[in-house]
């Protein structure tokens, strides 16, 4: 079978203008990236083994034209949304940890104990 897209060469493709930068170093940008497109890939292989496992449920066997074809009903797509909903909330929990202890009014824990070791 001839693939006639070169998925390396897309893959490699930059989008124009500068990069977003959020940190100080470079690396941790690198490095935020390359997690977050390996969580859409896990995200994608998912879906996919979702798809498998509804078409061996329903059939007792598959092929791969199945698994291209297969388009989710109402119920397994909201099914489907949830897990996603989970599964990103999973992965981004110690941001969203990060951020409510910035929004806290609680004050940070050392103030507390220099508070308490100079009375």
């Amino acid at each position: 079978m001839s693939d006639p897209i070169d998925w390396v060469a897309l893959s490699g493709r930059r989008a124009k203008g500068k990069r977003p930068e959020y940190f100080e170093d470079p690396a941790l940008d690198r490095l935020y990236s390359t997690v977050f497109a390996l969580a859409a890939e896990v995200s994608a292989l998912r879906e996919r083994q979702d798809t498998v496992e509804r078409l061996l449920d329903e059939n007792g066997t598959i092929s791969r034209g199945d698994i291209e074809t297969y388009q989710p009903d109402r119920a397994a797509g909201e099914e489907r949304g949830l897990a996603t909903r989970a599964y990103v909330s999973r992965i981004m929990r110690g941001f969203q940890q990060h951020v409510e202890a910035m929004e806290a009014d609680d004050p940070p824990i050392m103030d507390i104990v220099e508070k308490l070791a100079r009375d």
